[in-house]
């Protein structure tokens, strides 16, 4: 039987041992996802816009809600949900599409040189640039409306990468349990969708009496969408201590994702 090395350097090795393989298949997830449809990858573009129209006016015009107590300014509510927004939805299309990751890829499975690993940085690959593609939109509406960019913007990618190095290590473990126990798919699709109301995305933080606040940022999330959002609007530089200590989680959260995929994918054949 063989045996699949869980050690960091391992870990890192796979990444740049592949890397031209995980940019084509990024590149065949993102164009394969789109095929056939009139539109094509402009849906990309049309979804996000979509979903911040109908958010916005269902809270801000049904719900009359305010951002903050000193504005009234519907556009600020517009902007801080967007950016709430495409940072939950990096996490939640990468999280509910890994239970699906290796029983979706059975072909792979059969193939012994192929490197499952990977698959995860696929995922994130093609999550990512539905990111990229919603921040554009967003970027673009501050321009318009306020006309000149927050130069905080740039420190973006440094305080994502958390997130984003969490999200892999999550959906090594998830991809490895959902080949064994087939119910996780709907249970992760529940978390999600429950996750959304628990994260500051539609309300402030603030909004919560200040003895529960600390609860919220146990979500991992929490971090990530308040730094976000402080870098892109308000041009603040979040804590550089809090995000050493997201790294730090965030990198122990994909090595043990990493070693359980490694670990567990020895009977992945023979259950598939």
């Amino acid at each position: 039987m063989l045996n699949f090395s869980t050690s960091p350097k391992e870990m890192l090795n796979g990444i740049w041992r592949n890397k031209g393989l995980i940019r084509a298949l990024v590149q065949r997830e993102i164009v394969g996802r789109y095929r056939g449809s009139i539109m094509g990858m402009l849906w990309s573009l049309f979804n996000p816009i979509v979903m911040l129209v109908i958010y916005t006016f269902v809270f801000s015009v049904v719900f009359k809600a305010r951002w903050s107590v000193d504005s009234s300014s519907k556009t600020e509510f517009a902007l801080m949900l967007f950016a709430g927004l495409i940072v939950f939805n990096l996490f939640a299309e990468c999280i509910n599409r890994a239970p699906g990751l290796i029983v979706g890829n059975v072909n792979y499975v059969k193939k012994v040189v192929f490197p499952l690993e990977i698959l995860p940085w696929v995922t994130l690959g093609a999550a990512m640039f539905h990111f990229l593609v919603s921040l554009s939109v967003w970027l673009i509406a501050y321009l318009i409306f306020f006309g000149k960019l927050q130069y905080t913007v740039l420190l973006l990618p440094v305080f994502l990468a958390p997130l984003m190095i969490f999200v892999v290590g999550l959906v090594w473990f998830l991809a490895s349990i959902g080949v064994y126990l087939r119910d996780v798919s709907q249970i992760i699709g529940v978390c999600t969708s429950v996750l959304m109301f628990l994260s500051p995305i539609f309300y402030p933080i603030t909004a919560l009496p200040e003895q529960y606040r600390h609860l919220l940022f146990l979500n991992p999330l929490t971090p990530a969408i308040e730094d976000t959002r402080a870098l892109l609007f308000r041009g603040e530089l979040p804590s550089f201590l809090h995000l050493g200590f997201y790294y730090i989680a965030a990198a122990l959260v994909l090595w043990l994702g990493f070693a359980w995929f490694q670990k567990t994918r020895k009977g992945f054949a023979d259950v598939l």
